[in-house]
């Protein structure tokens, strides 16, 4: 039996911006929760948690958002979220929130998986790239059966590589199913995977954490270029560079990388798109002195 087509979730509203010449649009895989503490590093609790107040047991709700990036022919998806593979158990150690899953935002797009053309994941921790599988007649397939999925090299050895320090942080049943459809390819430094569309591996946060970037030469003011900023800035109330997770396992690294791209997307007035920001998908980052600030853009909230 063929797995059943979930329902278009009647709560999700999609919200879209233009960047340079694409449409992009933010999704929708639910929300989980992580310990507030280890996503706020030394940052203090006092000052973090006025920015993501936290639940009694000290998680804050994070928000699991894929980005639909669509120009032409090419539809692409810019991160997954966690999929639906999960038990009880393990839903209940995350606090997974399927409140939306990926296919259900896709469909209120007016989109089928089998018209995704490409699928980028920017690293491949379990809560970027899961739901890029899913269950076919029992058994785990790709849902985007027709695209070519990107992921950085290194990223899917980590996958792959049992008893490291941070195999907590992959599975690689996420992985296998794409490899073994021939729909998986990984890169190294930088990709241009469209024209305007270029994947940046910048490490810190993990060994091959990337960001990507949508038309960044843009000149259009009312459409300017956009990044996708994954786990290097993971929220809005992010984006000072030392305010680094203490998930990362490179923390110098994490702090170069952060100053060069957040002056970078600074100058060039790129739209952020934030992938576990609780209630904003959107954001623009300006220097306000020797920090920075966010600046709401419509279709933020």
């Amino acid at each position: 039996m063929q797995a059943s087509t979930p329902p278009v979730s009647t709560s999700f509203v999609p919200r879209r911006i233009r960047a340079g010449s694409w449409r992009v649009t933010a999704l929708s895989d639910g929300f989980f929760r992580l310990d507030g503490g280890a996503m706020w590093g030394v940052v203090p609790k006092n000052l973090w948690a006025s920015l993501t107040p936290p639940w009694p047991d000290n998680t804050i709700r994070m928000a699991l958002r894929p980005f639909l990036a669509e120009r032409g022919v090419h539809k692409v998806v810019i991160e997954v979220g966690v999929g639906q593979r999960w038990d009880e158990k393990q839903r209940r150690i995350y606090g997974l929130e399927p409140t939306t899953t990926l296919e259900q935002s896709l469909r209120a797009c007016g989109v089928d998986p089998r018209e995704i053309t490409h699928v980028i994941a920017s690293h491949c921790h379990w809560d970027h790239i899961g739901a890029a599988v899913t269950l076919r007649d029992g058994a785990p397939a790709p849902l985007f059966a027709n695209a070519r999925h990107f992921a950085p090299k290194i990223e899917v050895a980590m996958a792959h590589k049992p008893g490291h320090a941070r195999k907590g942080s992959y599975r690689v049943e996420d992985i296998e199913p794409i490899e073994r459809a021939g729909l998986l390819t990984s890169f190294e430094g930088e990709i241009e995977v469209l024209p305007g569309l270029f994947v940046h591996q910048l490490g810190g946060h993990s060994d091959g954490v990337s960001v990507v970037v949508l038309d960044g030469d843009s000149t259009d003011p009312a459409a300017p270029g956009a990044i996708f900023w994954s786990d290097v800035v993971p929220t809005t109330h992010h984006i000072q560079p030392p305010y680094i997770m203490a998930y990362d396992i490179d923390v110098v690294r994490s702090f170069e990388q952060r100053s060069a791209w957040l002056e970078r997307a600074a100058e060039r007035r790129w739209t952020g798109l934030f992938y576990h920001d609780e209630t904003r998908a959107f954001g623009r980052i300006e220097r306000d002195g020797k920090r920075y600030k966010l600046v709401e853009i419509e279709g933020a909230a």
